[in-house]
């Protein structure tokens, strides 16, 4: 990308910097390392204030509360992974109980799994009930509905994920948890985004897109973002339409804008 910077990238790179969620979701995590991490996040925005700052950090429903008091007053939300992150597979009622967990402990943005079994044996209908539930739980908070693309071995069965993740209320639906064999591919997001566009043109309304898993270098970043200009022209604030869930991403973004 080097050789193609312009005033309209860098604007554009400016833009996916403060639709980022910055994110740490470390098997050896702890409130510690959390609070270090969220500490790291608001000195790059102090050190950088014409960039704005990053839309969220994603982690744990354990370190919620940790993160929410380092960043309180930021404008920097708290994302959770709630809900037997990263398969899905618990009771309903424990995944339920989780979500209110760190929305009472002052996450403000839920990322959970649909239950991706439920979709490949064709039991639309329990995952339909299943994901009502839980934007039932969420109230009024930012739903993000990851589907899992590359467990979904077929267009359409990506195509109806998105589209239960849409119709059961979710505010963005997303690619991956980045705990599997793969994560954002742009054509599994093409699809996405294509079922997203559809359900804009029919009804008026929009829901995000966010892609996670894998994504760490500008240019990557850029092709997503590219895919969904239609739908960011729709909203004043680009972070809610389009999210990158990363880590790597975000310190090397910021040298592009404070080159």
């Amino acid at each position: 990308m080097d050789n193609l910077l312009n005033d309209n990238i860098i604007e554009e790179l400016r833009t996916i910097y403060t639709c980022l969620d910055h994110t740490s979701l470390s098997d050896t995590d702890t409130e510690r390392s959390v609070v270090q991490f969220c500490e790291e996040t608001l000195r790059m925005a102090e050190s950088t204030p014409n960039a704005g700052h990053v839309a969220s950090v994603c982690v744990y429903p354990l370190f919620a509360g940790a993160a929410s008091r380092v960043l309180k007053g930021s404008g920097i939300k708290v994302a959770a992974v709630a809900g037997a992150f990263p398969t899905g597979q618990s009771p309903l009622e424990i995944r339920i109980s989780e979500i209110h967990n760190a929305l009472d402990h002052g996450a403000d943005e839920i990322d959970t799994v649909i239950r991706r079994g439920l979709v490949l044996e064709g039991n639309i209908q329990q995952a339909e009930d299943e994901l009502y539930a839980i934007r039932e739980a969420c109230g009024t908070s930012t739903l993000k509905v990851i589907i899992e693309t590359c467990q979904l071995p077929t267009e359409q069965l990506v195509r109806t994920a998105t589209e239960l993740a849409i119709h059961c209320g979710a505010d963005f639906v997303k690619t991956s948890t980045g705990k599997s064999t793969a994560g954002a591919t742009l054509d599994a997001s093409q699809i996405m985004i294509e079922t997203l566009e559809k359900y804009y043109q029919e009804t008026g309304k929009i829901v995000g897109f966010k892609a996670a898993g894998g994504i760490s270098t500008p240019d990557q970043a850029y092709s997503y973002f590219r895919m969904c200009k239609h739908l960011l022209s729709k909203k004043t604030f680009p972070s809610q339409v389009f999210r990158i869930g990363t880590s790597r991403l975000t310190p090397l973004l910021l040298q592009y804008l404070t080159a």
